[in-house]
């Protein structure tokens, strides 16, 4: 007969899945370790920090706003909320974004309220250690920094050689001309 409450088995239970876990613990507060969303635009690998992005959804209905920047795709109604939905891979390079089934976007706050960016493709937890920094003058030859993709990576990894860059989108929804939508 189990005497053990509820409790005490699930405590169990998470000990028991902790010890398989080789060196989690460790990597979870490693210093030099930095953690984020990886995603895919156009054909560059970025990754923003946990903070800065509040949820991932599927891409919602849209409905185009007239007068708007080619960019702004429209509004979307997510849980009774309007957001302007922002294609990210348009405003930075000027193409944009083909849509698929899959698409994702990443809802960030601004100031005035929250906005969605279109992504190519997302590829979820991305980790990266102080040996994967990519040198300064490297980050250039890489093409992540050029054009606009400069004033929002400012620092790259090399993980199974792809450079990564890290995309500060709360730099990007400070920018005035993201945050003017207005053709």
């Amino acid at each position: 007969m189990n005497t053990q409450s509820p409790f005490d088995v699930l405590a169990d239970y998470e000990r028991r899945s902790l010890a398989h876990v080789v060196g989690l613990p460790e990597q979870l507060d490693a210093p030099g370790l930095w953690r984020g969303v990886g995603y895919r635009i156009g054909d560059r690998r970025l990754a923003s920090a946990f903070d800065e992005v509040l949820e991932i959804l599927p891409l919602p209905q849209v409905t185009p706003v007239p007068g708007a920047q080619p960019w702004m795709l429209g509004l979307a109604n997510v849980r009774g909320n309007l957001l302007p939905v922002v294609d990210l891979k348009q405003f930075l390079e000027g193409s944009r974004t083909v849509l698929h089934e899959s698409q994702r976007v990443l809802l960030v706050r601004q100031p005035g309220g929250d906005v969605a960016v279109l992504i190519d493709e997302l590829y979820g937890q991305r980790s990266f250690n102080e040996q994967q920094l990519v040198a300064a003058d490297e980050i250039a030859l890489e093409r992540l920094s050029e054009g606009r993709y400069a004033h929002f990576v400012d620092r790259a990894y090399r993980l199974a050689d792809h450079p990564w860059g890290i995309f500060s989108l709360e730099r990007l929804a400070r920018t005035p001309e993201f945050r003017q939508a207005a053709a």
